[in-house]
């Protein structure tokens, strides 16, 4: 709501809203870059034309720092809600999409587009209240970027403008104090990093098998048959898709090799792919998944395994 944001940050809001054309938010998005907007209207963030990512940012939860500088802090808990409880599975979801586009931002130099929007109601009922709706949305013609990413403290913060500035230990803590993290005592248990290959691997297969299904497709659990790949993606109506080897990667097992059966069917069969799960079983999962010519890519992948 507005009386949540900044005087500053709503100034220029309303600066922004009262000189452009009148659009609805999907139209905003649309605008720039995003054909599949009308289908995608509660997406945190999206892909749009030329490979730039668009993402939204709740005025409520942008702080100014020294000299200006907006910021705003990113919880890396996809878990849990910035006002506390747990994430359904659809929100948890949307939170891992949102942060996988954020951290391809950070991991090719990049920056990003920004839509800042305000809220109907109070920020903290945004994920709970069903009446919640977009208040304002406008493009932001400054460009983001992922200044600083710490799984280990499960933040990040994003920065409007120039590289080079981060907000002081000062002012980070501030915007804690404003919301925007869910409170230590949410975020997930540390056990997922002392998880065994077993249990990290089974938890690689649980958030692929969600992940897919999340969009209507079936992930069949082929692992049992060690042929080559784990699951096999199909459409509704039986096609098959992709052949995933699934591999899970976390901060104390890092690494993961090819078993036999799948460095050949990585060479013979043209639907087979890797996937990687970063952080699996963590609150900070996301994925990302390569061709049989990108392996070399992924990060912990041993080509002598």
């Amino acid at each position: 709501m507005d009386k949540e944001v900044d005087p500053q940050v709503l100034a220029v809001i309303d600066e922004k809203r009262l000189s452009g054309p009148r659009l609805t938010p999907v139209e905003i998005v649309a605008k720039m870059g995003v054909f599949d907007a009308r289908d995608k209207p509660y997406e945190y963030a999206w892909m749009a034309t030329g490979d730039n990512v668009i993402a939204t940012i709740w005025a409520e939860y942008v702080s100014v720092g020294a000299g200006g500088r907006w910021f705003y802090l990113e919880s890396l808990d996809t878990q849990h809600r910035a006002s506390g409880g747990a994430r359904t599975a659809n929100q948890v979801q949307r939170a891992k999409d949102r942060l996988a586009l954020l951290k391809r931002t950070l991991d090719a130099g990049q920056g990003f587009r920004a839509v800042v929007q305000t809220n109907r109601v109070p920020i903290a009922e945004l994920e709970t209240n069903k009446s919640a709706k977009v208040s304002t949305r406008v493009r932001d013609d400054d460009e983001w970027h992922v200044a600083s990413w710490e799984p280990d403290q499960l933040l990040a913060v994003l920065v409007r403008g120039p590289r080079g500035w981060l907000p002081t230990e000062a002012e980070v803590q501030a915007a804690k104090a404003r919301g925007g993290v869910p409170a230590p005592a949410e975020a997930a248990p540390a056990a997922a990093q002392a998880a065994s290959p077993e249990q990290l691997q089974a938890a690689a297969l649980d958030y692929v098998k969600r992940h897919f299904g999340g969009y209507g497709y079936k992930a069949e659990d082929v692992s049992a048959q060690q042929i080559g790949f784990d699951l096999e993606v199909s459409n509704a109506k039986g096609v098959t898709l992709l052949k995933v080897a699934v591999k899970g990667t976390a901060s104390g097992l890092p690494g993961f090799k090819l078993t036999g059966e799948e460095r050949t069917a990585s060479a013979r069969d043209p639907l087979w792919r890797l996937l990687v799960v970063t952080d699996a079983g963590g609150p900070a999962a996301q994925h990302k998944i390569y061709k049989p010519s990108e392996m070399s890519q992924a990060p912990g992948f041993d080509p002598l395994g």
